[in-house]
């Protein structure tokens, strides 16, 4: 996500952030590299003009030229702009104070919108426990219906179909009715699509609109077509209204262009990233923490999130007890291991932490290196992992063929282990841990 970009970006201000003193040269050149960055982002022309004016207009002002880092100062003005172009502080849904409020998704064929809708629906149950209900009425693409019941079903939603033979405006009425009738919070109308913005497309999207009165119209656009999918916004807040745009495969998008460009031309912020294949691969997009993210800031705020999200208040009190009275186990750090799982790919996660994305460089975290660790802790006796000091040479042998690796993997993470609890102890008498000697393995 944003790779090409964010590496781009943090060269071309690699020069002005060590600087102890800036020259209008200096910012000149930056901005010409931010502005080719940009450009072979596949941002607009027109935005990325803008966007540079006003970075080198702060840049040369006072709060630049008076301040003790200059440098610095440049790479937070970059952040800042770069979160007014995505949306400023961003918004939320619109949510009806009585009875079901109605979301419209719409957007072209192949943009991934029923899949959306499915990905929204669980955000929705997980983040604000409420009940939705998601209605088929894209009858215009074949087996659009199933994929909804399959993925609704899959999110735990309620799914109103009707089947392929009603119009998609009766279809939509008829949901409506059943949402307010089963009391839900929440009903999700998918609608079809087509493969370019047509009159068809429009009239029926506008009577399923009249009909229903949605609360909030999402579009989703395919955050991979880049200068397309903006095109496509653009078309579409041209011939309908709608609040807001769900950016789809954005995890597939390393340039970012959509990204940076549908707020300043469409006046609609984006509300939603879709960041994976899995239904759980969603979340609200927030444009200071992407700015901070594309700059290799790293993003604590969702990080933080995503770990509350995954662990609750009883597992930490007990895992801090432990950690105090040195009983963490093999058993906890695969506990540990499986939330981080959870939490969606390493690579991206450790992009979160601040600075750890640029030294990774062009590094690429294997996941699978997680599986091995679990294969052979989930291969030892529950006695080993609670005891690792008793695996001898015939253990390791076993715990090997066990978990298709090898002894020397298996020595490894014994060692490993070792040092972490080492490091654990003195932390819990409040000492700070020899790093460089439990890197060296002493």
């Amino acid at each position: 996500m944003f790779d090409t970009l964010s590496d781009r970006l943090q060269e071309a201000l690699g020069d002005v952030r060590s600087r102890g003193k800036l020259t209008e040269d200096d910012v000149n050149k930056a901005m010409r590299q931010v502005r080719l960055a940009l450009l072979e982002a596949d941002v607009n022309f027109k935005v990325v003009k803008e966007f540079t004016a006003a970075v080198r207009a702060r840049a040369l002002g006072a709060e630049v030229l008076e301040s003790l880092n200059p440098g610095q100062q440049v790479v937070k003005i970059v952040s800042d702009e770069l979160t007014q172009l995505m949306g400023g502080s961003g918004r939320d849904l619109v949510f009806a104070r009585g009875g079901p409020t109605v979301i419209l998704m719409a957007g072209l064929q192949g943009s991934g919108k029923t899949t959306a809708c499915g990905k929204l629906a669980r955000h929705l149950r997980e983040e604000k426990s409420l009940d939705v209900a998601v209605a088929a009425c894209d009858l215009q693409r074949p087996a659009a219906v199933d994929q909804l019941v399959k993925v609704g079903s899959q999110a735990g939603a309620a799914v109103y179909e009707q089947g392929t033979s009603r119009s998609p405006v009766d279809v939509a009425e008829w949901a409506l009715g059943q949402a307010k009738a089963d009391r839900r919070d929440v009903l999700i109308i998918d609608t079809a699509g087509r493969l370019h913005v047509d009159e068809a497309l429009m009239s029926e999207l506008s009577e399923v609109k009249k009909r229903t009165k949605p609360h909030n119209v999402l579009l989703v656009v395919d955050a991979m077509t880049g200068q397309d999918a903006v095109n496509v916004a653009e078309a579409f807040a041209g011939a309908t209204a709608f609040d807001g745009a769900v950016l789809s495969k954005l995890d597939g998008d390393a340039r970012g262009g959509a990204a940076l460009s549908v707020k300043a031309l469409t006046g609609k912020p984006i509300l939603y990233a879709s960041t994976g294949e899995k239904l759980d691969a969603f979340e609200r997009f927030h444009p200071d923490r992407m700015a901070q993210r594309i700059l290799g800031m790293g993003d604590v705020m969702t990080l933080i999130e995503k770990a509350e999200s995954k662990m609750d208040e009883r597992q930490a009190a007990e895992l801090e007890r432990k950690i105090k009275k040195n009983q963490f186990t093999l058993d906890d750090f695969l506990d540990q291991l499986k939330q981080v799982r959870s939490m969606g790919p390493l690579q991206g996660l450790l992009k979160m932490i601040p600075g750890v994305g640029q030294q990774l460089g062009g590094l690429q975290v294997d996941d699978r290196e997680l599986d091995r660790l679990q294969a052979i802790i989930t291969s030892m006796t529950p006695e080993e992992r609670a005891n690792p000091k008793i695996i001898d040479g015939s253990r390791r042998r076993r715990i090997a063929r066990g978990s298709g690796t090898s002894v020397q993997a298996v020595s490894q993470l014994v060692k490993q282990f070792a040092q972490m609890q080492k490091m654990m102890r003195q932390l819990a008498k409040g000492q700070m841990p020899d790093l460089q000697g439990l890197a060296g393995g002493r």
